[in-house]
């Protein structure tokens, strides 16, 4: 087996990100590098620690009965993800709601989807997909919404270099799809038109 695979499999981050210093030029054994291998390898569990989490344990029981009809919505959740196409960060806001069917969930939950998504390599589209995904199969509600809206680095910083471009992608289920008034007063409540 190729060595770097090899330490791939070891999980030798520190090693490869040393043998990568030394790909782009640099001397890894330079004052202000030393340390470096081993401050990325922590940077990049972090980074990627969505892909450890468990929905199950981070939901962990937050699921109540509640006769409770009305949109609920958790707007301007922070989220900070890579892009797996060029390991660079995308960084944003999420805008979620769903229409409650019997069920509510504790509020602090649903950020926390978003953190255990965005904490993945990812693309935006997949990201917005998996929240509300997540939140149809564990809630079982009338209906879902998510909109992310996020500026990637690999377009401000490489490519078309556009600082100033964000991404907006959505995703609509159950209600918030069929129907258009629901749409209109998801989008009334956190902003967008």
């Amino acid at each position: 087996m190729h060595d770097l695979e090899t330490q791939v499999k070891q999980g030798n981050i520190e090693s490869i990100v040393k043998d990568l210093i030394s790909l782009l030029g640099e001397d890894p054994n330079r004052e202000g590098l030393l340390k470096t291998p081993k401050r990325v390898e922590s940077s990049l569990k972090f980074l990627t620690r969505g892909y450890k989490q468990d929905i199950e344990k981070i939901l962990n029981g937050a699921i109540y009965e509640e006769n409770y009809d009305e949109m609920v919505v958790v707007k301007d959740i922070d989220l900070f993800s890579l892009c797996e196409h060029h390991l660079l960060p995308f960084y944003g806001k999420a805008n979620v709601a769903y229409l409650p069917d019997g069920k509510i969930i504790g509020l602090s939950k649903i950020p926390r989807i978003v953190d255990v998504f965005s904490r993945r390599m990812q693309v935006q589209e997949r990201l917005t997909s998996q929240i509300a995904d997540c939140l149809m199969q564990h809630l079982r509600p009338k209906g879902v919404a998510v909109v992310i809206e996020a500026f990637h680095l690999c377009m401000a910083m490489r490519g078309v270099e556009k600082k100033d471009s964000f991404c907006v992608t959505s995703s609509m289920l159950g209600m918030f799809r069929s129907d258009p008034r629901s749409r209109a007063e998801f989008f009334s409540l956190v902003g967008k038109r």
